[in-house]
């Protein structure tokens, strides 16, 4: 099918279907219900910017940047731009050990319930068959279409599958290469770097203001026309269950775009009978249209819309790094309980080696979460929130990239969320000690009755007591924990 045919396609289908693209039709789309109950998914950051390893996944970006350490990198470890470019490393990305079954295995073991492969990067690599972009997995590197191989072994286990499109920012992603003698420049390679937008007045060190200056030009209209072709191809041959998209789509150019891509999927999901949505960042959706989304950080109440934390295991990158620093498990289930008591959802990421392999530090991580979320997770699944999400001194910072440094909570730090007459307290780290609860004393919430308390880890029934000031639950062996403890507490 050519570009020309799939416009006409997509025009078509939101003719036919309910959805318009427009904010008036497309606004009070419901949130998943699958979404809403699971929680807790895995991102996957796996490319060709995993062979390098070095810096993070915009290295693609930065080895054209003389500014950058990665550009020297690059120079001293390759050789010169023009003879070995970032295209160069094609033929290194094998993914020789990769399987799509022991990642969504391990996944699973970890207490995941849907899985978000990037399908392609600002890089402008596909990670699956596509027949806009010859550059992809499925005729180059590992000659493997890698998306369709995770979605199906996500059916295969009963996980979820999602995709995620970082196509816009390639409109300008390469574009450093134009200001010296490189491979970016050479017009057989324009399909993969291109356009590359350079000028003048672009302003490389400050991308997300960059098309408020008004002599700076956005996205031109032939780019926006492919990419949303792209886009709807993509949910056609994927059919995931979210698409996430990055950052750049906030800019006024791609607005008529978004409601046609947007209207086009839900009606495509309609026709397969699928419950799905979109994650966003920043403002480039009205709040009852699609799912919004927290890069690297938090909120610091109850949302009245479910959000989404999208986070990385990897401190700084969220691609394969040799010497990337990692999370410890305690700090992420903290983040999971926190992000969930204030009606949201979690989704964390893995950055595979080149070879197809999750680091042994993930896999250790991912382990660990799963043992927790085997006894804790009935606190977490299926549940909303609470009429305040906790209690305690510390709390999440708002806004993006805020999550590197683990939160210092202490034994008087309490998050909460609910489910068929049931409050599950979080202790967020408890300290050996009886738990006091302040939100459940009984001048508060003298209407509620406890019936039971029960701690989830060990199934023990456990004393406790109410009076003006607190609720007192009652100290065993058990409350000696690395982790945080998840108390069930009954009502009558």
């Amino acid at each position: 099918m050519t570009k020309e045919q799939y416009l006409k396609q997509i025009d078509k289908v939101n003719e036919k279907g309910r959805y318009k693209p427009d904010w008036t039709s497309l606004s009070g789309h419901k949130t998943p219900d699958w979404y809403y109950r699971d929680k807790f998914g895995i991102f996957i950051h796996w490319g060709i910017y995993s062979v390098p390893a070095y810096g993070n996944e915009w290295y693609p970006k930065n080895m054209y940047d003389k500014s950058s350490r990665e550009y020297w990198h690059h120079l001293r470890t390759y050789g010169r731009h023009k003879d070995f470019g970032y295209k160069d490393f094609i033929p290194m990305f094998n993914a020789e050990k990769f399987s799509a079954d022991k990642w969504v295995k391990l996944f699973k073991k970890a207490g995941a319930k849907f899985v978000m492969p990037v399908c392609e990067h600002h890089d402008g690599f596909a990670m699956y068959d596509t027949d806009f972009n010859r550059w992809n997995a499925a005729k180059m590197g590992p000659c493997r279409d890698v998306a369709q191989e995770i979605r199906a072994a996500c059916e295969k286990e009963g996980l979820t599958f999602c995709s995620s499109t970082h196509r816009a920012e390639h409109y300008f992603f390469l574009n450093m290469g134009r200001t010296f003698d490189s491979d970016v420049n050479d017009e057989q390679y324009a399909d993969f770097y291109g356009p590359a937008y350079y000028d003048e007045d672009f302003d490389s060190k400050n991308l997300y203001k960059m098309t408020e200056n008004p002599r700076t030009k956005g996205p031109s209209e032939e780019w926006l026309v492919d990419w949303t072709v792209r886009t709807c191809e993509l949910i056609d041959k994927l059919q995931p269950s979210l698409l996430y998209f990055d950052w750049w789509i906030q800019n006024q150019a791609f607005k008529p775009y978004l409601k046609k891509i947007c209207a086009y999927y839900y009606n495509r999901a309609e026709e397969w009978g699928k419950e799905v949505s979109i994650n966003y960042k920043h403002e480039a959706f009205p709040p009852t249209v699609a799912t919004f989304d927290v890069e690297r950080g938090a909120l610091t109440g109850i949302s009245p819309r479910p959000w989404q934390t999208d986070t990385a295991i990897g401190k700084q990158s969220w691609g394969y790094r040799k010497d990337n620093k990692y999370k410890n498990s305690r700090q992420l289930i903290c983040d999971l309980i926190d992000i969930v008591s204030k009606n949201g959802m979690l989704l964390l990421n893995v950055g595979p080696k080149p070879d197809g392999t999750i680091t042994d530090e993930e896999a250790k991580v991912l382990t660990e979460i799963g043992e927790w979320m085997a006894k804790n997770g009935e606190g977490i699944y299926g549940t909303t929130f609470f009429k305040q999400f906790g209690e305690g001194e510390v709390n999440a910072e708002a806004g993006f990239f805020k999550d590197s440094a683990e939160k210092k909570y202490t034994n008087r730090d309490f998050r909460f969320t609910y489910k068929d007459a049931c409050i599950y307290a979080f202790q967020m780290r408890p300290n050996g000690n009886n738990a006091r609860i302040k939100t459940l004393h009984k001048s508060r919430f003298h209407d509620f009755i406890v019936e039971r308390v029960t701690l989830l880890s060990t199934g023990e029934e456990l004393e406790f007591e109410r009076n003006e000031r607190e609720m007192v639950i009652k100290a065993t062996e058990a409350f000696r924990s690395r982790t945080p403890l998840c108390f069930k507490i009954e009502l009558k």
